[in-house]
C-alpha cells in the first residue's frame, strides 16, 4: 500500500512493518502507540525504523495514519490522572493505617 510519511511516498505492507520491527526493543510509550504482534511501540519509534528518517521530520499522526490503513491496531495513552490532594488528617490517618474518620458537628 502506498502511504506518505514526510511527504515522501512509501510502499508499505503489513508483513513488511513487521519483519522491519522484529528485534526492535520497544521504547517506553508515552504518547501514541501502535500494536505489532503483542508489543506496544511508541509511533514516532515505527516511523523511525520503517522509513530510515529522523523522527523530527514526520509527525506521529502520519504513522498512526498509515499504521491504521495497514491493519494495525493504534492507540493513545491517556494521562495519569492527578492524585487526589488530602488534609493532613486524611494523611496522618493513611500513615497509620487506620481509615479517617468523619468529623461529627
Amino acid at each position: 500500500m502506498r502511504c506518505v510519511i514526510a511527504r515522501f511516498p512509501f510502499d508499505l505492507t503489513k508483513s513488511g512493518v513487521v519483519e522491519s520491527m522484529k528485534g526492535v526493543k520497544p521504547e517506553p510509550v508515552t504518547g501514541e502507540f501502535v500494536i505489532i504482534g503483542r508489543r506496544q511501540y511508541p509511533a514516532k519509534q515505527v516511523g523511525q525504523v520503517i522509513t530510515r528518517q529522523d523522527r523530527r521530520d514526520f509527525s506521529a499522526g502520519e504513522v498512526l495514519r498509515a499504521m491504521t490503513q495497514l491493519g494495525f491496531t493504534c492507540r493513545t495513552r491517556p494521562a495519569a490522572a492527578p492524585a487526589p490532594v488530602a488534609g493532613s488528617y486524611q494523611r496522618a490517618s493513611a500513615m497509620l493505617g487506620t481509615p479517617p474518620v468523619g468529623l461529627t458537628s
